[in-house]
């Protein structure tokens, strides 16, 4: 990244730079995308793992996220060269995440157990390259630009690539998972894998080159000290731990709908090819309604844009508890509304932790953004997993009953109950806890200016 001269007005981002960092998000939206929605459906559908036992794999792994993350942020914060201090992290990450990830879902013809131990082994693999390359990839945004407004416009462009990305795979892993016989079996997951593997690699390069001339308006000097010494500097910032804990609750409530979709899907819809639709219906309005939040965050500050976002995605959610009585139309319709907040509330998200990080730069002088991010990649990626969690304990609760493909077991009125519980109303009660929380965030544009 090129460093503008001190004191120069904050040059705007080209449109070249914000095509070549908004690529990189195809890599943020596959990752969030597809292990969310299949890999606990295919430990407990595919694999034989019971669900209490998958969901510990899922989220076990993310337990290294919050050492690993800061860790990451904090060296590339340190980083010396010629490519600037984050895009040797980018290119790094490009060259481990699809394998690791490919290994995930191609796993040896085991089941219980022995599939878990490795399946966990695999993913705390992937998700530390992810790590490797996604938290200098999101630190890059706070330094591009020094405008409240501008960090805005240039995170529209990563989040309709978040949203195409979200889009492709959310919809096409799982055609391909089902193309042979629904529910998958595990050569259909082996090449859903190898094509996801491929859009993440493409993704990551395209990021690492279409940033080669990317501004650097934050001029900041790397901070020293002690990983634990910078944590403890940072506990005073309340504007990045209240916003973390606003974008903690919508990671959680979104990565238990993620979870509980393919169960919602061939259990409640009787469908499981539905799984495709019913992200369709989330995820396009996301596409389409980037422009009218940018406007929003202008018009209502980005407070507001981030509660009304919250209202529409809370209430989406809770109004497909009633999909028993108006049938897969209806249920298609609130995934709409959904998405619209959905596509609000993660840009908000994006938006203003770029605001507290550069906020912090110009207040203290010291560079530590990259340790900001990767604490929170590493507590989102962690609240993501124990999302995942949260459903497979709904359904262990239930009475869930796991499989393979050779065999297909009638599941009992409880286990049904359950993925209706855990589908709609936990994520709908946590999303509007949210909402509650956001009345109360003070880093507002008055404030940053």
């Amino acid at each position: 990244m090129n460093a503008t001269a001190s004191g120069s007005a904050t040059p705007a981002v080209t449109r070249g730079v914000r095509l070549g960092y908004g690529v990189g998000s195809f890599c943020t939206g596959t990752w969030g995308a597809v292990p969310g929605l299949l890999l606990l459906y295919y430990m407990t559908n595919i694999m034989a793992v019971p669900a209490w036992l998958a969901g510990i794999v899922v989220t076990a792994p993310k337990a290294w996220d919050l050492v690993a993350n800061p860790l990451i942020g904090r060296w590339s914060d340190r980083t010396r060269s010629r490519l600037g201090p984050r895009r040797p992290w980018l290119l790094a990450g490009a060259l481990t995440l699809p394998v690791a990830f490919t290994l995930t879902f191609a796993g040896p013809p085991i089941t219980g157990a022995p599939a878990a131990i490795y399946v966990g082994v695999c993913f705390l693999l992937s998700a530390t390259a992810y790590s490797v390359f996604e938290v200098p990839y999101k630190t890059m945004s706070a330094e591009m630009t020094g405008d409240y407004h501008e960090r805005t416009s240039l995170l529209q462009w990563r989040m309709i690539f978040v949203g195409l990305a979200t889009a492709i795979s959310g919809i096409a892993a799982p055609a391909i998972v089902n193309a042979d016989r629904p529910g998958g079996t595990t050569e259909s997951y082996r090449l859903m894998a190898v094509f996801v593997a491929l859009v993440m690699l493409t993704a990551m390069l395209g990021a690492f080159f279409g940033t080669a001339r990317a501004p650097a308006v934050i001029r900041a000097v790397p901070q020293e000290g002690s990983l634990f010494a910078q944590l403890m500097a940072a506990r005073g910032n309340g504007p990045f731990w209240w916003l973390l804990a606003i974008a903690s609750s919508q990671t959680l409530s979104a990565a238990v709908m993620l979870a509980g979709a393919p169960y919602f899907a061939t259990y409640i819809m009787d469908d499981p090819k539905a799984t495709s639709t019913l992200f369709a219906a989330l995820v396009i309005p996301l596409l389409l309604t980037m422009p009218v939040w940018v406007w929003l965050a202008r018009r209502l500050d980005k407070r507001g844009a981030m509660i009304l976002a919250g209202l529409l995605l809370g209430g989406g959610t809770a109004a497909a508890l009633a999909t028993p009585v108006f049938g897969t139309v209806y249920t298609h319709l609130t995934l709409l509304v959904a998405g619209m907040g959905l596509g609000g509330v993660q840009l908000m998200q994006f938006s203003m932790l770029a605001d507290v990080v550069a906020a912090d730069a110009a207040t203290t002088g010291r560079r530590r953004a990259g340790m900001f991010t990767g604490l929170w990649t590493a507590i989102e990626s962690g609240v993501s997993a124990f999302g995942t969690m949260i459903f497979a304990a709904v359904l262990t609760a239930g009475g869930f009953i796991s499989s393979d493909p050779s065999r297909r077991v009638t599941q009992p009125a409880g286990a049904e109950a359950a993925i209706m519980i855990g589908q709609c109303l936990v994520p709908a009660v946590i999303i509007l806890m949210a909402v509650l929380m956001t009345f109360n965030y003070r880093l507002t544009a008055d404030r940053v200016q």
